[in-house]
């Protein structure tokens, strides 16, 4: 079995680059950064200590956060040490979203998102080897600084009129549900982790999104006033589809990376149904494969789009990364069985249950026909409807052709569930109570 942990140890940078910092532009990881010489010479030089920070806002991280995680993991390929913040006290804060106020969650409840999160986290980076990677957690710094001390030893550096120019903060001021203090106030916390990292480990660089730039940026002015030393920050761009949906959204939910609110199935398929203009993108995003690879990828997709090749690879590549070889292998299996191509009754029955949650579906008693099925899990619009389509030849159930109208719901798959079809490509869950 492969894990997550087997395939980090796996990964590579390409050499065909001359320096780390082409290979992030050339990835489209670059939309925004302090001095691009400099950081340039930066990463190619000695080993400097970075971080990134993720805040408990949900029990799991998600696709833009997988984005951060993968650009951390180059950094660390490449010989610097990563720290992962994950915010135990910002997460009690909220950063300013653009249309309004967070609801703020109960202490518990941060906490133990806090440990969900870490886990998360230390299944994407390396904690081996002279560059391992440290977590830490801002509620250590945070916590025992009086409101006195916070004012007057970082606020006092912060002026209200560059404050008010944060994208965030400005959107938030012209909206109709205004900015809170508490709100506005989240800058100076992440200016604060910042400077608190640059003086314990030394942290030269903080990346993160481009629409955190303003708390970016707060860190470096934070240092440069306190300290005296120039650090930098780069953001990476917002990740959009070409057709104008939201990316990391699968039907309105959020695509997320913990196994319980995203199966591995469920997160494969997401993947596989990467639109052709935006294929490309997403495997010099979330993969580790060369320039040349992705290149004969591109090649594929101009040439024999209808193979799907580049979606495969996508897939197979993403997945792996985030719930290891053997989740991913099941997922393969699974959605090569519910499509004709395999043995849904070799399949195990946790897999199966995660994909058949993924279509239409339906809970009946044991002993329901297979007619009733069929409109409950409205692959059929009517019994009538379903009557024609058994006497037409066009109902399956667990791979068996239905050809009485007194089949019923056998559940006889792994897991004591059935899977209902009717044509070549309209499929159905069944769960039996």
């Amino acid at each position: 079995m492969t894990t997550p942990a087997a395939t980090v140890a796996a990964q590579a940078n390409d050499p065909s680059f001359d320096t780390l910092w082409d290979e992030l532009v050339w990835r489209g990881l670059v939309h925004v950064s302090t001095d691009e010489g400099a950081l340039r010479e930066l990463l190619d030089g000695d080993p400097i200590v970075y971080y990134c920070g993720f805040d408990p806002t949900a029990p799991s991280l998600h696709l833009g956060n997988l984005v951060q995680l993968l650009t951390m993991r180059r950094l660390q390929l490449a010989g610097h040490r990563p720290l992962g913040l994950v915010g135990g006290s910002t997460g009690l804060v909220g950063d300013p979203r653009p249309t309004a106020e967070r609801t703020l969650n109960t202490r518990e409840t941060v906490a133990e998102w806090v440990t969900k999160l870490r886990v998360q986290i230390e299944r994407l980076l390396s904690f081996e080897g002279d560059n391992a990677a440290r977590m830490v957690n801002n509620l250590d710094w945070t916590a025992p600084m009086s409101a006195i001390d916070f004012l007057r030893e970082i606020g006092k550096h912060f002026r209200v009129g560059t404050m008010l120019k944060k994208d965030a903060v400005s959107a938030r001021l012209n909206s109709d549900a205004g900015i809170s203090y508490t709100e506005f106030s989240y800058q100076v916390l992440q200016g604060l982790d910042y400077l608190e990292l640059h003086r314990q480990y030394g942290c030269v660089l903080q990346t993160g999104g481009s629409d955190q730039w303003g708390n970016l940026t707060s860190g470096t002015d934070l240092i440069r006033h306190v300290e005296g030393v120039s650090v930098h920050a780069f953001g990476t761009p917002l990740i959009t589809n070409s057709d104008g949906t939201k990316f990391g959204k699968s039907e309105g939910n959020a695509i997320w990376l913990d196994a319980e609110m995203c199966s591995p199935y469920a997160l494969y398929q997401f993947w596989l149904n990467t639109d052709d203009r935006d294929v490309i993108d997403r495997l010099r995003v979330f993969t580790f494969l060369t320039r040349d690879e992705i290149t004969e990828y591109e090649r594929l997709v101009a040439e024999e789009p209808f193979r799907r090749a580049a979606q495969k690879r996508l897939a197979l590549e993403v997945t792996t990364t985030v719930h290891g070889t053997e989740a991913t292998t099941k997922a393969i299996a699974a959605s090569e069985a519910l499509f004709g191509r395999g043995d849904l009754a070799a399949l195990d029955a946790d897999t199966l249950a995660s994909a058949l949650a993924e279509l239409p579906n339906a809970t009946v008693v044991r002993g329901t026909s297979v007619i009733d099925a069929l409109v409950a899990t409205e692959l059929v619009a009517s019994v009538s409807e379903a009557r024609r389509a058994l006497k037409q030849g066009g109902v399956s159930i667990d791979g068996g052709k239905v050809d009485s109208d007194e089949a019923v719901v056998g559940g006889s798959l792994p897991g004591g569930v059935s899977v209902l079809r009717r044509g070549k490509k309209a499929l159905a869950g069944v769960f039996l109570a």
